[in-house]
């Protein structure tokens, strides 16, 4: 018999391993209440993947109403009523010029799906030599061997280095710490200038594609690119004819406050990646979106060598139809923008005379905040001191739940906590979220 007050025995491979959880009970809109009833705002949507809120009783209807027609059904022998509804409703407000798409069950599954998408496209041309592919230092793709192969993340990819090294990497849009002497005047073209040299000294003959975050996600804390960086990528990537993979498992589905993270500069890439607010976290569901000229490459060979065995799930795809029409009714897209302008704003009007906050930085609901030893030298704080994972524990104290990141400013050292919270969040709890991260930063002795 478990003594009263002793941990509780469990057989769960935790991911937060060393430390007791509670036990999640129910969530409602920003809200999360324990099996103690203690409450949490959800600052940071689970891992910014919550865009519609919790408990929307429409979705779970939505799931509930297929689950009782079919559950599941092989992607090879059946498509679905469900899935072909929600790609006929998605596509039009996909950035992708005749997007095809093939739903798989996550972020790293997708990007997986897209990778392999741009090799087959380069074989089914007839240019088997393009098989490179080329990502961005301090950049996070998923951690699959093949996505964490393109992530930059160093801490990922320290255990796992034996398997990884085929990706090339260059630098990413990190306008917090630019290295362009003449910053912040040529900031994109720089960046886009030593992509293109990265592709001529490989032979661009072997590169297959260039695969980033609209705006860098949880590794640099929602680094939002100058804009002529995107539309300088995209002229350097046509000239050579690499595809460009536009990783939209964070930003996309309104988190940014555009419907797509590469909205903001009108680019249109070959591929995308998608996941966490496809369903809001209803269901584990992502998809790898190609462009009608790279499906009808691929097509003509008359087969895709890849699959899961959960891709293309009907359910999946009802709970994704349902959080698309939440977006649209509740114009949820547009709150995201407007509620993350308020949230920056608030940030400021609580931390921008904070001795140890850097830089607050953002689009939409999207919001991170670097923390620093020194602001006049933008020097990180030590990893040793842990800071990042103090906050967030100190937040998480007082019923705030922030997302963390380390390791921004040079792979190990750098802090931040990222907000990402659900649309439906109310701009009084926005500001109880701004004033309780200041006093987290208290808590641990900083300021």
């Amino acid at each position: 018999m478990t003594e009263p007050g002793a941990p509780r025995a469990s057989h769960v491979f935790s991911r937060a391993i060393g430390r007791e959880l509670p036990i999640a009970d129910h969530a409602e809109g920003a809200w999360i209440v324990d099996a103690a009833g203690r409450r949490y705002l959800d600052a940071a949507g689970g891992a910014i993947v919550i865009g519609i809120g919790h408990g929307d009783a429409g979705v779970v209807e939505a799931l509930a109403a297929q689950e009782r027609r079919i559950a599941y059904a092989h992607g090879t022998a059946f498509t679905s009523e469900a899935l072909e509804a929600y790609a006929d409703e998605l596509a039009p407000l996909l950035p992708v010029d005749e997007p095809r798409i093939y739903p798989v069950s996550g972020g790293s599954e997708a990007v997986e799906t897209a990778l392999k998408m741009a090799r087959a496209y380069h074989l089914a041309r007839g240019e088997a030599s393009r098989h490179k592919v080329i990502a961005r230092r301090a950049s996070y793709h998923g951690n699959t061997v093949g996505a964490l192969d393109a992530s930059g993340r160093e801490a990922l990819r320290r255990p796992y280095a034996p398997w990884l090294g085929r990706a090339l990497h260059v630098s990413p849009a990190y306008e917090y710490r630019c290295e362009n002497p003449d910053h912040p005047h040529g900031c994109g073209a720089r960046l886009a200038g030593e992509l293109e040299r990265a592709i001529l000294a490989e032979g661009p003959e072997t590169v297959a594609c260039f695969i980033a975050e609209p705006v860098s996600g949880a590794t640099l804390g929602a680094a939002v690119p100058p804009d002529d960086y995107w539309p300088a990528v995209a002229q350097v990537c046509r000239r050579h004819g690499v595809l460009i993979i536009a990783d939209e498992v964070m930003t996309g589905f309104g988190r940014t406050g555009r419907w797509f993270g590469v909205d903001h500069w009108d680019v249109r890439p070959d591929l995308m990646t998608l996941g966490k607010g496809t369903t809001s976290g209803y269901w584990p569901l992502g998809a790898a979106v190609a462009s009608g000229s790279v499906y009808e490459a691929i097509a003509a060979t008359g087969s895709f060598v890849h699959g899961f065995t959960f891709s293309h799930s009907a359910p999946g795809a009802a709970v994704a139809r349902a959080v698309l029409r939440r977006l649209r009714e509740g114009n949820l897209v547009e709150a995201s923008r407007d509620k993350g302008e308020l949230l920056r704003k608030l940030l400021v009007s609580e931390l921008a005379d904070h001795p140890s906050v850097g830089d607050i930085r953002g689009l939409g609901l999207m919001v991170g905040v670097e923390l620093v030893a020194d602001r006049a030298t933008r020097a990180p704080l030590p990893r040793a001191e842990r800071v990042t994972e103090r906050v967030v524990a100190a937040a998480r104290d007082r019923g705030l739940l922030l997302y963390s990141s380390t390791g921004c400013a040079d792979g190990t050292n750098g802090d931040l906590v990222m907000f990402g919270p659900p649309f439906v969040i109310s701009d009084d709890d926005l500001g109880w979220a701004a004033a309780t991260t200041r006093e987290a930063l208290g808590a641990v002795g900083l300021g």
